[in-house]
C-alpha cells in the first residue's frame, strides 16, 4: 500500500471530517424538526416550535439537556487523557462544572417556562 504525503493525508483527514459532520448534522436537524405537530408543555399551549414561546423553549431544552451535558463529557475525558499524560487537568474539571452548571441553570429556566406567569404559589 502506497504512503500518502503529509499533506495529502492532512486532506483526507480534513475530507473524512467534513463528510462526516454533513452526515451527522443532517441527521440531528432531521430529527428536530417538528413540522406542523404542536408542541407539548410550551409555555403557551397550542404554541409550535416556529413560533418565539415554542422556540424559545427548544433552545433552553436543546442546551439545557444536549449541548452542555456533552460538553461536560467532553471535558471529563480530556481531562482523564490529561491526567494520563502527566499534565494538568484542572481546567477541564472546572469546565465540566461550568458546563453542569449551564446545563442546571436552563433547567432551572425550563421549569419557570413550564410554570407560565401564575407567579410563586
Amino acid at each position: 500500500m502506497q504512503q500518502l504525503s503529509g499533506t495529502r493525508q492532512r486532506a483526507a483527514v480534513l475530507l473524512a471530517a467534513v463528510l462526516l459532520f454533513l452526515t451527522t448534522t443532517n441527521v440531528v436537524l432531521l430529527a428536530q424538526n417538528l413540522g406542523a405537530a404542536p408542541q407539548t408543555n410550551v409555555a403557551v399551549q397550542g404554541q409550535t416550535g416556529a413560533q418565539p414561546e415554542g422556540a424559545f423553549l427548544n433552545l433552553v431544552n436543546w442546551v439545557g439537556n444536549v449541548i452542555a451535558p456533552v460538553g461536560a463529557a467532553l471535558a471529563i475525558a480530556g481531562g482523564l487523557v490529561a491526567y494520563i499524560a502527566g499534565r494538568g487537568a484542572m481546567r477541564y474539571v472546572v469546565t465540566a462544572l461550568g458546563c453542569l452548571a449551564v446545563s442546571g441553570v436552563t433547567r432551572l429556566l425550563e421549569f419557570w417556562i413550564n410554570q407560565g406567569g401564575g407567579g410563586v404559589s
